[in-house]
């Protein structure tokens, strides 16, 4: 099984209109809700790959039922800890540009973070956790690393998909696999690269930190995975990108759910990059029509 976590989902409120006039009355065109959240987002595309999985997090009051319904019909499986605060709504405004104003997040308390932490004890050995996202504002700031012990101990894996100080930390539990883009992995060294030999030497030290495999995305110039013994070069698809919310958790989604079938980490790195490139084509989170489009487009070398 795998297990995605989304620590501060929301319910996202879009809003469509051509012009926004500050100071004014605008009217929407068109408006709806949607379920979002970065480890949601993996468990939409683990669907489309038929992939078995389980949403754990937080949710809580109207807004969170809300989010839990969108993703029954979604037919996306959940098992959230019910909190006392309500689930945070983000506003997105699509007019002449692209406007997001997005809450910080709900309070979550000692006794609700105790019920999350009790979901690890269904953990079992081959099972992986994917940890993505922001966390609430009341969560502290080491939440995932807190996890990872456990999640250990019990035999399972975990993907980690965040930046900086709060990824280095993560290392030394071995992550199945990270996904800096290119501008992410030169900040953790506080450096840039002037080509790609050193852009995948630094890849190479967090390997010996204690990465299983790196995965850097580099949006139209494909993707490489580094890990222990070989370095492979994935193309990039080929179409217009519309939309790059949700790319990067596709792109994890496809590499751990194909690795978790398969344990061919070539194939993963194909598959997740095809879930990626559909996503950045599409309005929404790819389905499975538009992933097997891209599939054939994407090539996989091994770097000499």
């Amino acid at each position: 099984m795998i297990y995605t976590v989304t620590v501060n989902p929301a319910l996202d409120y879009v809003m469509q209109l051509k012009k926004v006039d500050a100071g004014s009355v605008n009217r929407s065109n068109d408006c709806q809700f949607l379920a979002g959240g970065k480890g949601i987002n993996v468990s939409q595309i683990l669907n489309q790959l038929d992939v078995d999985n389980t949403a754990w997090g937080f949710v809580g009051g109207f807004t969170g039922k809300e989010l839990v319904r969108q993703l029954n019909v979604k037919k996306i499986e959940s098992d959230f800890v019910t909190i006392s605060d309500d689930t945070r709504v983000n506003v997105k405004v699509h007019a002449q540009k692209e406007t997001e104003i997005n809450a910080a997040g709900p309070k979550i308390d000692e006794q609700e973070i105790t019920a999350f932490k009790a979901r690890l004890d269904d953990l079992n050995e081959g099972d992986i956790v994917v940890l993505s996202g922001s966390l609430a504002p009341s969560l502290p700031t080491d939440f995932y690393e807190q996890l990872l012990p456990t999640i250990r101990e019990a035999g399972a894996e975990f993907a980690i998909d965040t930046t900086g100080e709060a990824l280095l930390a993560t290392l030394k539990y071995h992550p199945l696999v990270i996904k800096p883009n290119h501008h992410e992995l030169a900040a953790l060294f506080n450096t840039s690269f002037a080509d790609d030999k050193e852009m995948l030497e630094a890849a190479k030290k967090l390997l010996d930190m204690g990465a299983q495999n790196v995965m850097i995305s580099m949006a139209g110039d494909g993707a490489y995975l580094v890990t222990k013994d070989h370095i492979y070069h994935a193309s990039a698809a080929v179409g217009t990108a519309v939309n790059s919310v949700g790319a990067g958790d596709s792109m994890i989604a496809g590499f751990v759910g194909t690795y978790y079938k398969t344990h061919d980490v070539v194939e993963a790195l194909k598959v997740g990059s095809a879930c990626g490139g559909a996503t950045a084509f599409t309005e929404d989170i790819a389905v499975k029509s538009q992933i097997d489009t891209v599939l054939p487009q994407i090539t996989v070398e091994e770097v000499k």
